[in-house]
């Protein structure tokens, strides 16, 4: 059910209106990425917390978009969103 909608206050000779409109709070991160040290060919796993659950996000490594593949996994569970990184090599850095 939604608050948002059209108020009136009647008293019969008179009327008073009053249009309400509820927006939703945005997304926030709630617990940052922590930096990764890992040895090579390891899966490095990286998470966040976001304030909301089930949010579309997009992960990014040097400003380009990473994609679901067998190099990454991307998934999310409630509020966390996670990337994992398979068998990492030095170019992962």
């Amino acid at each position: 059910k939604t608050d948002a909608g059209l108020y009136t206050c009647d008293i019969g000779t008179d009327v008073a209106k009053s249009k309400v409109s509820v927006q939703e709070k945005p997304t926030e991160v709630t617990k940052q990425l922590e930096d990764k040290t890992s040895a090579v060919g390891q899966d490095i796993s990286l998470s966040c917390e976001l304030s909301k659950p089930d949010v579309s996000i997009r992960w990014y490594k040097d400003g380009k978009a990473i994609r679901k593949s067998q190099k990454y996994d991307l998934h999310q569970e409630g509020t966390r969103a996670i990337l994992i990184i398979h068998d990492s090599t030095v170019k992962d850095s």
